[in-house]
């Protein structure tokens, strides 16, 4: 790969797309055409590459019994030269809705205009002739002009529901257009589009507002890009379609693989411009991880092979020219409450029925964890607890342990006690420093003869130990210990391999990131799980720093903290989850976290996150943590390839080497990091 312009998004792969309304003309073409070319003017300012606009935009979609006067007919080729002279120095291509004539009848069509030229028309393939609709007695279906042209200007352009239009300079920009009711049908010409090659879906629309119908277009558009993994571009026409029988709201609509981009005002008066970057990455990187869609293909291969590209240069800016999309800093936590609590609650109940199906498949045995009174061991006990009362057994079946050693604190203590005491677990504190300074003697380390030698060492013996007691009180009392880490931990590698808190029978956490554990905590105690005296104490542990507690700390100096080491977590999962579930090289995944971290007032925040804990992290930063990540994301593989059982919660994925993550533990990260260096600014 060359040399990237970092601060580009077209550079980084995205492609800016617009929804356009405009006042519509009754039956004027030459005013439709000036008002057309004024967004566009628009757009071109700024920077779009496709502007859609509204089915039969450049006419008027109510005008009726007009469609089929010459005069109407006539104006509107004048239009749409207008519209092709006036593009010729714009950077968008052009799609714009007009009545046209090819052989003996009208065509309800898009025209697709680019720098001066007409690259291609697409005919509306499905004509509603049912309730309001009557466009069968005005025009002839489009489905039948497959591989055909249409003389248009003194031109012979390509016409058809099969072409794609391709641009040279802008991998994966392939844009497909159809028109309105084309949507509504079983199998609608952009499904076949998208199996061809088309990334873009463009939607013109005359659609008149009935109440609802707004939400079923939402449903549609949506439902088009989720199976289509693809971009889809809808706009519908509004102000100045005539009021004889009908009422029109201008709705217009970007949504990505599923994701609502944008959306513009409804009933607007005045034209409205609804721009946003569509990921071309993302939506390559979807069709190559799912083959199902290539599969469909093949099903269809006779159809789809007969698509037609008509190829165009876009010659995009250069620079930074923003980024007009919402980036999450918390990909795993939705920044909508609502959103939020419903993954919350499906989180939950996903662990606690993985628990409990494994407690039952293996004849009901005790639940043995350790609890360190930190987050995921706390998030793991009341899984544990809510898991026993769905199978009607006392929780006192859940052994509890708290095992403190050299360093640690008495508040993380206090909360592990008083929790267990709430929840009513058996609980016992286990002190392991005896066994450890056993060890440290045996192993002749440092830290036996008084010196403060805090090395990987010393922490693993506690880590281990721990551990080691936990799987034999299990054979001990007819129980199976409960793995505590999280999904963040694994990537990481911030775990003690073997006899550690890296292995476990039963891992509900391992599909958890660290950013989420937090929000189901404070989801648990606000949805009422348990008594007001547990949901108290759970709302006071969210509030913690993230500690191993495994170094001693010197009096005024400030405690270990995990984030000094792995980074900070909310950056790490950013990473983690556009490396694992969207294959993202590294200095894409830092362009999109400058912009989603670069200043903590801009943009939304998770609900419940502390104000306090609103970081922000610049450029130099970012990539630092981006290394730390990549290094140690490699170099544990080995741990990863060998973690215990515990259920996918995330879409995001898993690392679980049966399930989202294969690789070699002995892969190189040398490509990656060369990537880093060669690509992100210091």
């Amino acid at each position: 790969m060359g040399a990237v312009d970092f601060y580009s998004a077209y550079a980084q792969g995205f492609a800016r797309v617009a929804a356009c309304t405009v006042p519509v003309a009754i039956a004027d073409p030459a005013t439709n055409a000036a008002r057309v070319l004024e967004q566009a003017r628009a757009c071109h300012d700024d920077a779009v590459a496709v502007a859609v606009f509204p089915e039969l935009c450049l006419s008027g979609y109510s005008i009726e019994d007009l469609l089929l006067q010459d005069v109407l007919l006539e104006a509107v080729e004048d239009a749409i030269e207008t519209v092709r002279a006036g593009s010729v120095d714009l950077l968008p291509v052009l799609v714009v809705g007009a009545p046209l004539v090819h052989g003996t009848r009208v065509l309800n069509c898009a025209v697709v205009i680019h720098r001066g030229r007409v690259l291609g028309v697409a005919p509306k393939s499905h004509l509603p002739t049912y309730r309001e609709f009557y466009e069968r007695r005005h025009f002839a279906p489009g489905d039948d002009r497959r591989g055909a042209t249409l003389r248009l200007g003194g031109h012979d352009v390509p016409l058809g529901p099969d072409l794609l239009f391709t641009a040279e300079d802008v991998r994966g920009l392939t844009l497909h257009v159809e028109v309105c009711e084309d949507m509504w049908v079983p199998v609608p010409p952009s499904a076949e589009a998208a199996l061809a090659g088309a990334t873009v879906l463009a939607n013109l629309s005359g659609s008149p507002i009935t109440v609802a119908r707004a939400e079923d277009r939402h449903l549609l558009v949506r439902s088009a890009s989720a199976r289509c993994s693809a971009a889809y571009v809808y706009a519908a026409a509004g102000q100045g379609e005539s009021s004889t029988d009908l009422s029109w709201d201008g709705q217009t609509l970007v949504h990505e693989c599923g994701d609502l981009l944008a959306e513009g005002e409804r009933f607007a008066r005045g034209p409205v411009r609804t721009v946003a970057d569509v990921d071309l990455h993302r939506l390559r990187q979807e069709r190559l991880r799912q083959g199902t869609f290539d599969d469909n293909r093949r099903t269809h291969a006779e159809r789809v092979e007969a698509f037609r590209t008509v190829s165009f240069t876009l010659d995009p800016p250069t620079g930074d020219v923003g980024l007009r999309r919402a980036v999450d800093r918390f990909p795993f936590v939705p920044n909508d409450p609502a959103r939020l609590a419903q993954d919350c609650y499906e989180a939950y109940a996903i662990q606690v029925f993985g628990l409990e199906q494994r407690l039952t498949a293996i004849g009901q045995p005790k639940a043995v964890i350790g609890v360190s009174g930190g987050l995921d061991s706390t998030h793991a006990l009341i899984v544990a607890a809510r898991a026993m009362d769905r199978l009607g057994r006392p929780r006192s079946d859940i052994h509890a342990f708290t095992m403190p050693g050299f360093a640690t604190g008495d508040v993380t203590k206090s909360y592990a006690t008083r929790l267990a005491a709430s929840l009513g677990v058996t609980f016992e504190e286990l002190d392991i420093r005896p066994a450890a300074e056993q060890m440290l003697r045996d192993l002749d380390h440092p830290f036996s003869d008084g010196a403060p030698a805090y090395d990987v060492t010393f922490e693993n013996v506690q880590a281990g130990l721990r551990y080691d007691y936990l799987f034999r009180l299990a054979n001990h009392r007819r129980g199976i210990v409960v793995g505590t880490g999280d999904l963040s931990e694994l990537a990481l590698g911030w775990c003690t391999y073997g006899v550690g808190d890296q292995m476990s029978h039963y891992n509900v956490n391992a599909g958890v990131p660290k950013t989420l554990v937090q929000h189901l905590i404070r989801w648990v105690a606000d949805s009422d799980q348990f008594d007001e005296e547990t949901n108290a104490l759970l709302r006071e542990i969210v509030l913690q720093e993230i500690t191993p507690e495994l170094v001693p700390t010197t009096e005024g100096e400030r405690p270990q903290a995990t984030e000094d080491t792995v980074g900070p977590y909310p950056l790490q999962d950013f990473t983690l989850h556009h490396v694992l579930r969207l294959g993202m090289r590294p200095s894409r995944v830092a362009f999109l976290a400058w912009h989603a971290w670069r200043d903590a007032d801009a943009g939304q925040w998770p609900a419940g996150h502390p104000v306090e804990r609103r970081a922000a992290y610049d450029l130099p930063a970012v990539r630092h943590w981006l290394e730390v990540f990549v290094t140690r994301f490699f170099a544990s593989q080995f741990k990863r390839s060998a973690l215990p059982n515990g259920p996918k919660v995330s879409a995001g994925g898993t690392m679980s080497p049966r399930g989202d993550w294969r690789m070699p533990s002995d892969a190189s990260a040398a490509a990656w990091l060369a990537e880093i260096e060669a690509h992100v600014p210091r």
